[in-house]
């Protein structure tokens, strides 16, 4: 039985690569990062694994109209939106992803959010830092309420170290239904409650993927109906809020603070407020870069599995709703 060819978007010389050296006797692996070259190889390619580690160095709708036989398309990361473009999400191939795979690191950075603005951090580094005994109050999470917009496996993930802590939960969900057995959760809203729903809330979490109905979705408008007093989160992608209207809101002081890891435009720029800001605590989207065990020996498995699944005929895991946009 012939191998199967594989089409790998990535540094030739990545490390990640050492993932597949199971498969060498599996498929035929082509690996490249540039548009012409995998143009060339991709009108055998079965399976294509887009890795996201190019950069700019590849037109992947340009390699896309020369892959006249693939079966089925992995995205290496959870965010699949540089994949769906017309050509691909009208076709039958099936897109897969790492979903769910960074989702406790991610986590354990919106439990950091919460713990460095309500413990008041940056005032203790300040204090250390100027050899100042600086006594004061510190915040208290129990009774505190987080409101979680994307409420997948990562936003459930945040949910779920946040409720050990003593923190409500409420979610915004596009189907409430989907979630109203869920024990994790003290109270469920429909997105034409968001107004309702950002009013009540001490923390917002953001993990919503970026689709053409997320963009934007928390703007100006979102910032005047939050407390003063409240944080937002972002683990999911930048350009779910409206970055001027964060920088605007925090500059008023209409909310707290932010701690981010998502940005509308990475690296973010060096003339960006963000940096300069006391009431925003900076990631540069590195929270899911683990290092023990490396985070993309961790992306891979989902991939491992699916092809072993490929190679049976069997169902595909992580299948993404090409439509929806996750």
């Amino acid at each position: 039985m012939p191998k199967p060819k594989l089409l790998v978007v990535c540094p030739p010389d990545h490390y990640v690569l050492r993932n597949l050296n199971s498969l060498r006797d599996s498929a035929e692996i082509f690996v490249g990062n540039d548009t012409a070259a995998l143009s060339r190889h991709a009108g055998q390619a079965e399976i294509i694994l887009y890795s996201g580690l190019t950069g700019k160095t590849v037109d992947f709708p340009e390699v896309w109209k020369h892959a006249r036989a693939v079966r089925w398309v992995h995205s290496l990361s959870a965010g699949v939106e540089k994949l769906l473009f017309p050509e691909l999400i009208e076709s039958p191939v099936p897109v897969t992803n790492a979903k769910g795979v960074f989702k406790r690191s991610l986590a354990e950075f919106a439990v950091l959010g919460m713990l460095y603005f309500h413990k008041h951090v940056r005032r203790m580094v300040d204090s250390q830092r100027a050899h100042k005994w600086d006594d004061f109050r510190v915040g208290w999470l129990p009774g505190k309420v987080m409101g979680v917009v994307g409420y997948g496996e990562i936003g459930r993930e945040c949910a779920l170290l946040a409720k050990a802590l003593g923190v409500a939960i409420y979610a915004a969900r596009r189907n409430p239904t989907l979630s109203q057995q869920d024990p994790i959760l003290d109270r469920i809203y429909s997105p034409d409650q968001l107004s309702d729903f950002l009013h009540e809330l001490d923390v917002l979490l953001m993990a919503a993927p970026l689709t053409p109905e997320t963009h934007h979705m928390i703007s100006d408008a979102a910032f005047e109906s939050m407390k003063a007093a409240a944080i937002v989160i972002n683990v999911g992608r930048g350009p779910v809020i409206d970055e001027a209207a964060l920088i605007r809101a925090l500059e008023k002081r209409k909310i707290a603070g932010a701690a981010l890891d998502v940005f509308e435009v990475e690296p973010l720029p060096q003339s960006s407020p963000l940096w300069d800001m006391e009431n925003v605590l900076i990631s540069p989207h590195c929270t899911d870069r683990t290092d023990d065990p490396d985070w993309l020996d961790l992306a891979m498995q989902p991939f491992l599995k699916n092809f072993q699944h490929f190679a049976k005929g069997e169902p595909l895991i992580n299948v993404v709703d090409k439509k929806a946009g996750y």
